[in-house]
């Protein structure tokens, strides 16, 4: 019998095009205080500088860039031709039983020189700029994620008392002890007046912000003037 051959049937399978709904990401937003203590609202943050990813190993050479810029390494010792003596033979050359000598300023002796000991030397590490830039963006995402940034305002009504900054920590972290670095636009006398006499509190401008003090403490406490003169393109000290 005939083979009978089974037409096949094509079938057309238009591709469905699913419509996604772009999901605006949410701004990242920090509750605001004021200096008595009371909430102010909230503050919009960048995410070009607060909302990046971190760079762990870019954060370590930054802080040990940082430190060892910051140290100074003045410890001096005197050599065998620097230390006061006399410059006669000690005791004749043979005939004591004792070693040969020449110089009472030897290191073996007393008094004599230091062999291989420190100078004065200057140790400078360079961090190009864009890394200082990534650091400090890195440094501030890093706040931003641990939630540990928190926003200041009526700063041009602070007395100067060490009273008045100790009681709005006091409010604002429920008398837990926080080493707290205070961000400010311009140089505030009275706030840094307020702040010196307690222990693990700072206060740097926006121009002197850099990533060692951001990661040394626990919050950032920022003002609206330092979020908007915050440059990290310019003026950047690693």
């Amino acid at each position: 019998m005939p083979r009978v051959k089974k037409e096949e049937q094509k079938v057309s399978v238009k591709p469905k095009v699913v419509k996604t709904a772009t999901k605006k990401s949410a701004g990242l937003s920090i509750p605001v205080y004021s200096l008595a203590g009371a909430s102010a609202g909230e503050m919009e943050l960048p995410k070009e500088i607060f909302g990046q990813k971190v760079n762990q190993h870019l954060l370590s050479q930054a802080v040990r860039v940082y430190m060892t810029n910051s140290k100074e390494f003045t410890a001096s010792t005197k050599t065998r031709g620097e230390v006061m003596g006399s410059t006669a033979k000690i005791f004749r050359q043979k005939g004591t039983g004792r070693a040969r000598h020449g110089s009472i300023m030897a290191p073996i002796f007393v008094g004599g020189g230091i062999v291989f000991g420190p100078k004065p030397r200057k140790v400078r590490l360079d961090l190009p700029k864009k890394m200082k830039k990534a650091s400090l963006v890195s440094a501030f995402s890093s706040k931003a994620e641990e939630k540990s940034i928190f926003g200041l305002s009526g700063v041009e009504k602070a007395t100067g008392k060490t009273k008045q900054m100790s009681s709005f920590l006091d409010k604002v972290f429920d008398g837990k002890k926080k080493t707290v670095l205070i961000l400010t636009g311009e140089k505030n006398d009275n706030i840094v007046r307020a702040s010196r006499n307690i222990s693990g509190v700072d206060v740097l401008p926006a121009n002197l912000i850099n990533t060692y003090e951001l990661l040394k403490h626990e919050v950032l406490l920022l003002t609206k003037d330092a979020l908007e003169k915050l440059n990290l393109g310019k003026g950047v000290k690693s």
